[in-house]
């Protein structure tokens, strides 16, 4: 899934293939949109893991007070509602890889648990007291800045520097212009195949819109826009009028349809 020969791109991939054999923790750091979910899983699947677990967590998607119980699991009776004992999401990647997505966003309560596990490789679930063993390889992302979040007192120091053992960049899609042309084809056969159009194409014009758009909500951008501009099309030829059409003011959030 990971697509292109651009420079940047093959910087990234460089380190991800010397990192993937190893043990060590990898923190993805990037734009909304560049891929930092199939990076993580392209680690896991290069690694001696791959036939284990691979559990994401979308630490900006969970509620403060669900975090522990969510992490770590609990046990029966530790809160109102907790009928069993439920193993949490470290003790389900056991032997395999979590992904940690959006780790800025992780309450400072949970930081110090979190960095717990990462020093000690046990846990101790929600309203228990013995300490589980789990045997993870922890790979995180963020689009923060997580050393401005640091001075300003939001991410603890330690856990930054447990996690920032093999940092990688991830390339914003305009500093990888050259991997767009075959990117917006990929993303067109998908679309095409989706919605039974036969002989889908991209006009020249339209490839060059492309070409030279800003693209500040990176590959994802790209992709929903391909994918709106062929529902567009009248024909099977995609049109630059279809891809304008396309374009969405929000993109820079990355707030696009079929995301």
């Amino acid at each position: 899934g990971l697509i292109g020969s651009s420079p940047p791109l093959l910087q990234a991939l460089s380190e991800l293939e010397r990192v993937s054999q190893t043990q060590a923790t990898v923190l993805l750091l990037g734009q909304s949109g560049t891929g930092k979910e199939l990076f993580a899983r392209a680690v896991h699947l290069a690694s001696g893991r791959r036939d284990r677990p691979f559990i994401k967590v979308n630490c900006s998607a969970i509620p403060d007070a669900l975090f522990e119980s969510e992490l770590f699991g609990y046990e029966r009776g530790a809160f109102t509602g907790a009928g069993a004992a439920r193993a949490g999401w470290f003790e389900q990647a056991h032997g395999g890889t979590i992904f940690l997505d959006e780790i800025g966003e992780l309450p400072l309560a949970m930081q110090s648990k979190l960095l717990r596990t990462l020093q000690e490789g046990t846990l101790v679930r929600l309203g228990g007291k013995q300490e589980v063993r789990v045997n993870v390889r922890v790979v995180a992302a963020t689009n923060r800045d997580l050393r401005a979040d640091m001075s300003e007192g939001r991410f603890r120091e330690d856990l930054f520097y447990r996690l920032h053992v093999v940092p990688i960049a991830m390339p914003p899609l305009r500093e990888r212009a050259e991997d767009i042309p075959l990117l917006a084809e990929v993303f067109l056969t998908r679309a095409a195949a989706r919605h039974g159009l036969n002989g889908a194409h991209l006009a020249r014009d339209a490839m060059r819109v492309l070409a030279e758009h800003d693209w500040p909500g990176n590959v994802r951008e790209l992709g929903n826009v391909v994918a709106r501009a062929t529902m567009r099309a009248m024909g099977p030829v995609i049109t630059e009028d279809d891809i304008l059409a396309s374009l969405d003011p929000l993109s820079a959030g990355g707030r696009l349809v079929d995301d």
